[in-house]
């Protein structure tokens, strides 16, 4: 490679970079237009948003869970009062998840014991299967063919019909 590049191929870029001067007496109106939207749109934008937050930042509350009362059983609704029948029914769909998400959560912990117990699962996961199994019977017990459309009045009546089966074999065994 030769020591001197060849100037006709490698040009040297200009020493100094020219300044454009304003010669103009007007203003640039890029500026003009960004001072306008400055104070025009986003200064008004930025003052609510500040002032919502600030109002925000007083009433801060925490939507961690979400805690409802608990309301009155169907068997206890009045006739004919319907707000009574809905909250009633509400509670009712809300414990039915509540006993949905405890047997998953039983049923993970057994498939956990299983997953780290390896062959001696029958022996080490006896406690995890024994309480897999009440929590199973016990929601079958209450929510157990109601079908997808079931509601609260249906299963109080299959809770009714269910206490009066074991008072007649109560009654059967006496006699």
């Amino acid at each position: 490679m030769p020591d001197d590049p060849d100037l006709e191929v490698y040009k040297t870029p200009p020493s100094r970079t020219p300044v454009t001067e304003s010669t103009s007496a007007l203003p640039n109106p890029v500026t003009f237009i960004q001072t306008v939207f400055n104070y025009v749109i986003d200064a008004p934008v930025t003052f609510v948003r500040e002032w919502i937050e600030r109002q925000q930042a007083k009433n801060k509350s925490y939507y961690y869970h979400q805690k409802f009362r608990r309301v009155p059983d169907v068997s206890e609704c009045l006739e004919g009062d319907y707000l009574c029948f809905y909250e009633a029914e509400a509670q009712w769909r809300r414990d039915r998840l509540v006993d949905q998400q405890i047997v998953e959560i039983v049923r993970e912990r057994l498939g956990a014991c299983k997953q780290r117990e390896g062959p001696n699962q029958f022996q080490n996961c006896a406690k995890e299967a024994e309480q897999l199994a009440q929590v199973t019977k016990a929601y079958q017990e209450r929510y157990g063919d109601l079908g997808v459309h079931g509601n609260a009045r249906t299963c109080l009546m299959k809770q009714k019909h269910r206490m009066i089966e074991e008072m007649k074999a109560q009654e059967n065994a006496s006699q």
